[in-house]
């Protein structure tokens, strides 16, 4: 669940950009916190959200993880599998993490580490490129499906 002071952040940051905080709203953040790590789609927000909302569509699920998105809230991952799947944006300063992916279940496993570092410099050194970011994906088999 959000905490007090993150939901008062979030509600005023709403509130600047001419939104309000709604039940549906609050509901559907309070999954994708309580699920963080786990890549949820929309679809799969909204099976868990309607526990709670029973009366929540699924284009409100749609519409809400696209204004969180715009709001830097959300980050939407693309798995090469056409569902575009969310998680929460930890900090602005830092790049995403990395991810992989196994080719037989689907799993996603994350990678925290950064070990881009020297050669994202090294790129940016060479081009003349300054990097915001970078999105890394690894494809392959888990230990699960290689049993």
């Amino acid at each position: 669940m959000m905490t007090k002071e993150e939901t008062e952040k979030f509600k005023q940051e709403l509130k600047e950009r001419g939104y309000k905080l709604t039940p549906q709203r609050r509901a559907i953040l309070n999954v994708i916190i309580e699920n963080e790590g786990r890549h949820l789609s929309p679809e799969e927000i909204y099976e868990f959200v309607k526990k709670e909302c029973p009366e929540i569509g699924l284009a409100t699920v749609y519409r809400t993880v696209q204004l969180l998105e715009k709001m830097g809230v959300l980050y939407r991952m693309n798995f090469d599998d056409g569902v575009s799947r969310y998680e929460l944006v930890k900090n602005t300063a830092d790049h995403q993490h990395h991810h992989l992916v196994c080719l037989k279940c689907g799993s996603i496993e994350e990678v925290e580490d950064d070990l881009l570092e020297v050669l994202e410099d090294k790129i940016a050194q060479k081009y003349d490129f300054f990097i915001k970011n970078h999105d890394v994906k690894f494809y392959g088999f888990c230990k699960k499906c290689r049993k």
